[in-house]
């Protein structure tokens, strides 16, 4: 039988991260070796950083996920902040395990954007739609993450004549409507996006393909 010092230690959570898109912002950690892994019970608390208490996230408070959403509680973007996890079974508590300092405003991964296309007989109209962060305007809209950074698109043409992984820039910039002219009726052109970030040197995903025959 596991004394309680080895109990401990064999339930305490491991690779307790911060992972977080669009200021969409979770907690997650990965169990101990404990055989018995599934009855564990896990408690996450956070905090700003220079903060002496922890606050415990009661949604998140003798859990059996390894998850934890903690967007509302990181809505202060350019705070940094931190979090800590331990693990219960029959009793018996392990010791905290702590995160790595979270700053949304630098750590968040901006997605894709939303790409629509019309085409008409020679060109392509792209409108394109930035991401939104889970946090609301008073009217109750979703504020899009260009409020919080200076963001620009690029969007890029592929003509499947030619070669499908070969993707060609054919903008930059913060318009939400671009036009691409001069194309060639009857070619399979696709269209992708991303959203990139000058201040921090991040580009998102690309968007998913759309594709139109001219």
């Amino acid at each position: 039988v596991l004394g309680n010092q080895d109990l401990q230690d064999s339930i305490k959570p491991q690779k307790v991260e911060f992972h977080s898109l669009n200021f969409n912002t979770t907690l997650h950690w990965q169990p101990g070796w404990a055989r018995e892994a599934r009855d564990v019970l896990y408690f996450v608390q956070y905090k700003v950083y220079g903060q002496s208490t922890w606050q415990n996230k009661d949604e998140c408070w003798g859990i059996s996920s390894h998850v934890c959403d903690l967007t509302h509680e990181t809505s202060d973007i350019q705070e940094p902040y931190y979090s800590r996890v331990r693990a219960a079974l029959a009793g018996v508590y392990s010791s905290w395990s702590l995160s790595c300092r979270f700053t949304p405003w630098r750590e968040t991964n901006i997605g894709p954007p939303m790409v629509t296309v019309v085409h008409s007989n020679k060109s392509i109209t792209v409108k394109l739609q930035a991401p939104r962060s889970p946090y609301r305007r008073k009217r109750g809209s979703k504020i899009p993450m260009t409020n919080y950074y200076d963001l620009l698109y690029q969007v890029f043409i592929i003509n499947n004549l030619l070669d499908e992984q070969h993707r060609v820039l054919v903008y930059e910039g913060k318009d939400k409507v671009i036009k691409i002219e001069d194309l060639r009726p009857g070619v399979s052109y696709c269209i992708v996006a991303k959203m990139y970030m000058p201040v921090l040197d991040q580009s998102s995903a690309y968007s998913s393909r759309q594709c139109t025959v001219l």
